[in-house]
């Protein structure tokens, strides 16, 4: 019900939004309605930023499954729901098999009466996925049609695929070939390459795992060599299709740089990343035997890798994503070995800051609807002008039931019963989701007005007559995507607008200097700004 809640909050009840949300829609209704190639996606002669094909092609074919009269843009995100399920369940599976390590087993008592290998594998998954839940970066970037979720879901096929590599025959070797192809397919071929050489190297260098779990030496070398067959052909479908692109580049060496990939590293993992660092202080006495520990080498080797692209890259937060699976396994290894003192600090620290953060929810959502207390009122009227609140049942019914829940998980927590290994992170999972429920409820509409363009689009009515003909000559993906989704208009790209009467440019272009706009032959109707972002602005020109 956790995962289900968590996935579902998001993808529902609101438009796409800015701006690699409904960039990326764009590119979808332009593959399902016929106006771009299925290995070359455009939008009106704009490629994607991102070099991928798989992402665009689940969208587009979710909008032509669609029933009809079913929103097209709901039913693409269907599919990248679906991939935030099979992100969980790759979590959970990935460091289940990772506790079934003999290694990262307790020690075994006395007289007996520890917990059965399976029994406490089971409890260390459950304690990896709540760690991948309570991830604050997650929540936003996980709920987009973006190429990132597909990456995620790959990621953690792979990272699950390499976990049971020892234990199971034919799932890990499916799960590793569709994750690296899905990388490959995504806009990350290079990512899926390391991943798979890395693994490959561990796994063959791990020979206590793969001769105990399986018993044959055999296996472990044709494994190896499966896996970088694999990497093999994801890399050499990637530059078939003409899917790599160089896209690191080495940021400058400056204080700036360094803070800001600090602290988007603290938020965006956290709570996982000082769990994480636990973990290898704790286990420390462990890195220097005969062969690596399969449960702290490949989820720390993963999360390194990531992490180093991450700060390489352009899209450090989208990139950063990746590494929540691996963080979340080396979280739960932690927990064995955290003591009452720690355990206590971090569920008074989680209590009081998800309430906190519930508590302002539900006063700016009253302040909303009642305009009592005065100042959130204000504060929104001033931050979101022209939004006018609206009430539904349904929001303020799943907010109330999701408080309750919170308050039935603290009381839970606080109280005398038998303590679960994963108890440490049962407040931080709830929070996270209890947090990311209410904003998609009682906040969606205050969202959805300031996140998506159709306050923007809409004002196009005003001035152009429907289903008219509008020159996008110099708009960007995002705009022609708002364009084309929110209203009837009919957009013509560069060359092929000679007969349309209307234009629209970007704000900050100089039409004295576009060689495309003659100002003799076109006047400036009306600058259209989004009410809650006046930089997002476009020109509306009309022909003289």
């Amino acid at each position: 019900m956790l995962c289900l809640t968590y996935v579902v909050a998001g993808f529902l009840g609101r438009d796409a939004w800015r701006s690699a949300d409904l960039t990326a829609l764009g590119y979808m209704g332009a593959l399902a309605h016929g106006a771009s190639a299925w290995l070359s996606p455009s939008l009106l002669g704009w490629q994607p930023s991102e070099a991928a094909l798989l992402p665009y092609w689940l969208g587009a074919w979710a909008i032509q499954l669609a029933p009809t009269g079913w929103p097209a843009d709901v039913m693409a995100r269907v599919p990248f729901a679906l991939l935030l399920g099979l992100s969980m369940l790759c979590a959970w599976y990935g460091t289940y098999y990772l506790a079934r390590d003999t290694r990262a087993q307790p020690v075994a008592f006395a007289f007996g009466g520890e917990a059965q290998p399976t029994d406490y594998a089971r409890a260390m998954a459950d304690g990896g996925l709540l760690a991948f839940i309570a991830c604050l970066g997650l929540a936003q970037l996980s709920h987009e049609t973006t190429p990132a979720v597909t990456q995620l879901a790959c990621a953690a096929l792979l990272f699950y695929g390499f976990a049971a590599l020892p234990y199971r025959t034919w799932g890990p070797h499916w799960a590793i070939a569709l994750g690296a192809v899905g990388l490959a397919l995504s806009g990350a071929p290079g990512l899926g390459l390391v991943w798979c050489l890395g693994g490959s190297a561990l796994h063959h260098w791990d020979t206590e795992t793969a001769d105990t779990a399986q018993g044959v030496a055999w296996r472990r070398v044709g494994g190896s060599l499966a896996l970088l067959g694999y990497a093999l052909l994801a890399g050499l479908l990637a530059w078939w299709l003409g899917l790599w692109r160089w896209k690191l580049i080495l940021p400058p060496l400056a204080w700036a740089t360094v803070d800001g990939f600090a602290q988007l590293l603290i938020w965006f993992t956290w709570p996982a990343w000082p769990l994480a660092l636990w973990t290898l202080w704790r286990w420390r006495h462990q890195w220097c035997t005969r062969t690596p520990h399969r449960h702290l080498v490949w989820p720390l080797g993963f999360a390194v890798v990531t992490i180093a692209t991450s700060l390489l890259g352009s899209d450090s937060d989208r990139t950063l994503l990746l590494a929540l699976p691996a963080l979340a396994a080396l979280a739960a290894f932690a927990l064995p070995t955290l003591q009452r003192q720690v355990s206590a600090l971090i569920d008074w620290f989680t209590l009081l800051f998800f309430s906190g953060c519930g508590l302002t929810i539900w006063v700016v959502w009253i302040a909303m609807q009642t305009g009592v207390p005065s100042q959130p009122a204000a504060n929104v009227a001033r931050l979101a002008p022209g939004f006018v609140a609206s009430f539904s049942t349904l929001s303020l019914a799943v907010a109330i039931l999701a408080t309750a829940a919170w308050a039935w998980l603290v009381n839970w927590r606080v109280g005398r019963h038998r303590a679960a290994i994963w108890k440490s992170l049962v407040l931080p999972a709830g929070g996270a989701a209890l947090c990311w429920l209410l904003l998609m409820t009682l906040w969606m509409p205050l969202l959805n007005y300031a996140q998506s363009y159709r306050p923007l689009v809409g004002q196009l009515a005003s001035w152009v007559p429907e289903h008219a003909c509008v020159d996008a000559a110099t708009l960007e993906p995002v705009h022609l995507a708002a364009v084309q989704w929110y209203s009837p208009i009919q957009l013509q790209a560069t060359g092929m607008a000679d007969a349309c009467n209307w234009m629209l440019t970007e704000p900050g272009l100089d039409l004295q200097l576009m060689p495309s706009v003659n100002t003799e032959r076109w006047e400036t109707v009306q600058l259209l700004r989004h009410p809650v972002d006046p930089t997002e602005a476009l020109w509306l020109l009309r022909r003289r």
